[in-house]
């Protein structure tokens, strides 16, 4: 549990950071997206998260993984309605949506290893 409970505390997994040159640096995301094998999240155009082990994907939080839930869930939306903008960048911590998806991965990891551990019905 404590693994859960205290996830932004967790060291971040190693993703490689691929910078497109020519372009801004921008730690800024509008909408992530992932590559065709799920290896890589395209941060935004100036930024590429590659280095996704393919067990991140087996921790999942109801019908989609984790890091699904994280794509879907940190972009910049406006709700109809109100017209209000719901923006997950933060100006104090302009890294910290890179930062919480190394984190994502790694609890992701340790979750998928810790219940591959676990005794199966009927064996203990």
């Amino acid at each position: 549990s404590e693994l859960h409970v205290n996830y932004e505390n967790q060291p971040e997994y190693p993703l490689q950071l691929v910078e497109i040159k020519n372009e801004k640096l921008d730690w800024r995301v509008e909408k992530m997206r992932l590559s065709k094998d799920k290896t890589a999240i395209i941060y935004n155009n100036f930024l590429t998260l590659s280095g996704i082990p393919k067990e991140t994907y087996q921790y999942r939080l109801g019908n989609r993984s984790a890091l699904e839930w994280i794509i879907d869930q940190y972009q910049v939306k406006t709700d109809k309605r109100s017209g209000i903008v719901n923006d997950p960048n933060r100006a104090d911590d302009p890294q910290y949506i890179v930062k919480l998806i190394g984190k994502v991965v790694t609890v992701s990891l340790e979750t998928v290893k810790i219940v591959k551990e676990l005794p199966g019905i009927g064996e203990a």
